[in-house]
Parts: structure tokens; C-alpha cells; sequence
């Protein structure tokens, strides 16, 4: 069974986006060599990348250019090369490399990726993390909170329904101030 895992910022008011759906916050200090060893290994953790639209079009609008290959090489080619699907209703099509697009019935397609065994991750993407969430389908919540508040934003759970119990399985601390926190659903 396939492994499905969401890897997202949040501020410390609980935020993953800003009022505008900006979140260039997240990205302001790269000066921690801790920090950037740990994205870069994380990039290289595979699976497939899943997205809504919003998000898509931000990294797909970003990575394959040369300012990114410059400044984040190791990030950027697994950006690029890794497989992706894009979950929108009014996506025409997706030319980003190793895209697939998914007009229709993301939950059946995420099950079925699952039972393939497919691990995959979803960056930013809210709206499709809380939909995954309310229905069980989320394996692990990799939460990256960094040290900023900003008074209104978009949460990630914005659309919850019923109550999620998680339980803490790891946090790492890094010199930048961000505190990775990992959960699991609770049993």
C-alpha cells in the first residue's frame, strides 16, 4: 500500500498562505546550511507529487526556469523529473514535465494510486489536503512551522469537517528557526 504524505509551512498563527495566497514567507531565510541539507534530502525522498491547481501553477511557473536550477539545483531537478499529478476542474491541460492531469474524482484516483502502491506527497495545496484528510487517506503530516506571524492567511484545514487527533512522531529544530513537526493519524 502506497504511502501518501503532506510536507507544508505554516506560520506561527497557523497560516500556509497569506490573505493573497503568497507564500514566498516560507522561503526568506536560505541561509542555514542545516536547513538546506535537510530540503535537499527531502526533495530526494521520491513519490509521486500531487497538487491542486493554485499550487501547480506556482512551482510549475518556477522550477523549470534557470533562476531555480541555479539557485536550487538538487531541488529543482527532482521538481522536474519526479512524476506529478494535478487534481483541477479547469485545467485544460498540464505541460509541465511528468504531469499528469486529473479533471475527475481525486479521491477515487488517490485510493487507486494508494492500493498500487505509490507513495506520494503533496506540497502546499490545501484544499486538497483537507479533502484527503477528512477522508482518512493522509499517512503522515510533515509540518515545517516558521518563526512569523502574519494575522491572516489560509489554513491548511480550512474546510475540516470533523475533528483530526494526530499523534507526534518526530520534530527537529534547525538554526533558522523552523521546527519541523511530524504527525500521524491517531489510532
Amino acid at each position: 500500500m502506497g504511502k501518501l504524505v503532506v510536507f507544508n509551512h505554516v506560520t506561527l498563527d497557523g497560516y500556509f498562505t497569506d490573505k493573497n495566497g503568497d507564500m514566498s514567507w516560507a522561503h526568506v531565510d536560505d541561509d542555514d546550511t542545516e536547513w538546506n541539507t535537510f530540503v535537499e534530502g527531502n526533495a530526494r525522498g521520491g513519490g509521486v507529487l500531487l497538487f491542486g491547481r493554485i499550487t501547480y501553477e506556482l512551482m510549475a511557473s518556477y522550477w523549470p526556469t534557470p533562476n531555480a536550477i541555479q539557485s536550487y539545483p538538487i531541488v529543482a531537478k527532482q521538481m522536474n523529473d519526479r512524476p506529478k499529478v494535478v487534481f483541477s476542474r479547469t485545467l485544460d491541460k498540464a505541460e509541465w514535465n511528468n504531469t499528469k492531469l486529473v479533471k475527475t474524482d481525486m479521491l477515487a484516483e488517490v485510493r487507486k494510486m494508494k492500493e498500487l502502491g505509490k507513495d506520494m506527497v503533496i506540497l502546499g495545496s490545501g484544499s486538497i489536503v483537507s479533502q484527503l484528510a477528512q477522508e482518512g487517506l493522509i499517512d503522515e503530516y510533515q509540518i515545517v512551522v516558521n518563526p512569523i506571524v502574519l494575522g491572516k492567511g489560509r489554513t491548511m484545514f480550512d474546510d475540516i469537517k470533523k475533528k483530526l487527533a494526530l499523534k507526534l512522531t518526530k520534530t527537529r529544530t534547525f538554526g533558522n528557526g523552523n521546527v519541523l513537526l511530524c504527525y500521524e493519524p491517531a489510532p
